[in-house]
């Protein structure tokens, strides 16, 4: 829902800590001049306009709920600026429900203003985009499946509750791994905070990125509390936060 969450007054959604700002979670990928966008948010237009984002060669989306897809027709900026349809990268379930979620750019009718205009590529297994070799991580998020993904020696795998044993395989020798960590509370279709701690303790990152963080976390106090536990290459995500990875 982000943080501060609507109506809501807690002490995190009311902290004057930015890091405690949360947009919904999306990232984006840069290398050579070009960019890649992993999931548009509904907040992917204030998300592109704060890192003075240009130009956009690809989307790639993990699933498709609300919050990982609503931005989709703010692609659009940039299909007019590039004079290009946008390559879209996502699994064929995912395809299926940003064909009905957006109808009116899939129907096929004539259109009196813009649309966004896109090229859809169904993943089935490693590609290529922007000059960077990726690699989906199949994972499922309560009952549906999602799609984390590899690049290099980083991997972004936000929203799931189960990583079956054969993509664990896939993630071995990382320098960098974000990964989901709702709050502590159990919670039906994400990680605890536990459950991520657990995963990192198997897969052994170099670092540990806990992100789609709910209100209940507060960042300083949940960093003290992860480095105490002695996980100090572990830390919450924040809205900004720019990594080197290696390829």
């Amino acid at each position: 829902m982000g943080v501060p969450t609507l109506t809501c007054h807690c002490r995190v959604c009311t902290s004057k800590d930015p890091r405690d700002n949360r947009m919904r979670p999306s990232l984006l990928l840069v290398h050579e001049g070009q960019t890649a966008v992993i999931d548009t948010t509904p907040d992917f237009r204030s998300q592109a306009l704060r890192v003075g984002l240009q130009r956009l060669d690809a989307v790639l989306f993990t699933h498709a709920h609300a919050d990982h897809i609503l931005g989709f027709d703010d692609i659009r900026p940039f299909n007019l600026r590039q004079k290009s349809a946008m390559p879209v990268y996502a699994s064929p379930e995912t395809i299926a429900k940003l064909k009905h979620t957006f109808a009116y750019v899939f129907d096929g009718l004539p259109a009196i203003s813009t649309i966004p205009q896109v090229i859809l590529h169904p993943i089935d297994g490693p590609f290529d985009v922007i000059g960077i070799r990726i690699v989906p991580v199949p994972a499922r998020h309560g009952d549906i499946g999602v799609l984390g993904f590899r690049f290099g020696a980083a991997a972004y795998l936000t929203d799931f509750s189960v990583l079956p044993e054969s993509s664990k395989k896939l993630l071995q020798g990382l320098d960098d791994l974000i990964l989901d960590a709702l709050r502590d509370e159990p919670h039906p279709m994400h990680q605890t905070v536990e459950q991520a701690l657990a995963l990192v303790r198997e897969l052994q990152p170099r670092r540990a990125w806990f992100t789609h963080i709910a209100h209940e976390l507060s960042h300083s106090e949940t960093n003290e509390r992860l480095a105490g536990a002695g996980f100090p290459h572990v830390a919450l995500a924040y809205d900004g936060l720019h990594l080197e990875v290696r390829l």
